[in-house]
């Protein structure tokens, strides 16, 4: 057996539009490649301007690396003040990750098309309206899901993609995810306005925000059973796929796989710090209060969005060895 291939240097984002990075070893990639030194004491500029007084600003920023594997299959989007795309005056902000496989042409479809679908579906623009929003975001991922299938049997592929998407419309977030990406809120036990940002009361709770969807849960085997599928013995469907919810697969989709998302919203306060998005690379080497402690420490250091979300990254792929391609948001609130 040939070596794995060395870990790529962890690739930050450029803010404010959607990563297009194809592999962590490409001429493009290079490009945008920060030395350590810089990432650890350039400050991110990734704050959201609001016009509306009283909204939590957001910082956010992403981080990536391929791990042993050879090729990045992962894309994702930071979207932190996404106001003029949404032709509204309601703040919207959009975060998301997108986790291939198969190949990376269903993460780089919806990754392109997921926000544009949700926007044309309704998702509010004026007035927060949370019935209206979820059903912007359940209709979007169907758009996209149909419009990928369609793009997907006419290219002769069948990749397939996990996702994990956040809105903050407002004061309020919407958490949507397919397959095992997660997100998890950083969150005071207690209510503690003396203090702001990523200096606010100590312990942090982990809430995780979103329920995994994989073959063997019972739920979602049910439902493959019911659509003439089988889950192996190895807990995967038709032997082959571990989850049992993703864009594309176009193979699986007669057997029970299905791109319908859990929607969750919550309303922000000053107990919320931050949130972190995260493939399963992540999470398979980090829990999440685990994840949550490592973030806090770094912010509470004083380091920018940007270093933070690059150590994180870095932390798994190098010092925990995930293997897996590995992709981390953090998105931290600041108090108004």
């Amino acid at each position: 057996m040939t070596a794995p291939e060395s870990n790529s240097a962890v690739v930050t984002a450029a803010l404010k539009r959607p990563n297009e990075l194809s592999d962590s070893n490409s001429s493009q990639s290079n490009k945008r490649l920060k030395t350590e030194e810089e990432s650890e004491t350039q400050s991110t500029n990734t704050e959201a301007s609001s016009t509306t007084k009283g909204l939590f600003a957001l910082e956010a920023d992403a981080a990536e690396d391929k791990g042993s594997r050879h090729t990045m299959e992962d894309t994702w989007v930071v979207l932190p003040d996404a106001t003029s795309d949404s032709s509204g005056n309601l703040r919207c902000a959009h975060f998301a990750i997108y986790d291939g496989h198969g190949g990376r042409l269903a993460a780089a479809y919806a990754q392109k098309h997921l926000h544009k679908s949700v926007l044309s579906a309704g998702l509010p623009r004026e007035l927060l309206d949370v019935k209206t929003a979820k059903k912007a975001i359940l209709n979007g991922f169907r758009k996209t899901d149909e419009a990928l299938l369609q793009e997907s049997a006419a290219g002769g592929w069948q990749d397939g993609a996990t996702a994990v998407c956040v809105w903050v419309l407002g004061q309020t977030v919407f958490v949507a995810n397919i397959g095992d990406a997660k997100a998890v809120v950083a969150r005071s036990p207690a209510a503690d306005s003396s203090q702001s940002g990523s200096d606010r009361s100590n312990p942090l709770k982990a809430i995780v925000l979103t329920r995994e969807h994989k073959a063997i849960y019972p739920q979602e085997r049910a439902r493959i059973q019911k659509a003439g599928g089988s889950v192996g013995s190895n807990g995967r469907l038709q032997g082959r796929l571990q989850v049992s919810r993703a864009f594309g697969d176009r193979q699986f989709k007669k057997v029970g796989v299905i791109a319908i998302p859990d929607v969750h919203s919550f309303d922000l306060t000053e107990r919320d710090h931050f949130m972190i998005l995260g493939c399963d690379g992540l999470w398979g080497v980090f829990g999440p209060s685990d994840a949550v402690d490592f973030v806090h420490k770094l912010l509470k250091e004083g380091l920018p969005v940007t270093a933070v979300s690059r150590r994180l990254v870095r932390e798994a792929v190098r010092e925990r060895l995930c293997k897996d391609n590995c992709t981390a948001i953090i998105v931290v609130f600041r108090q108004p």
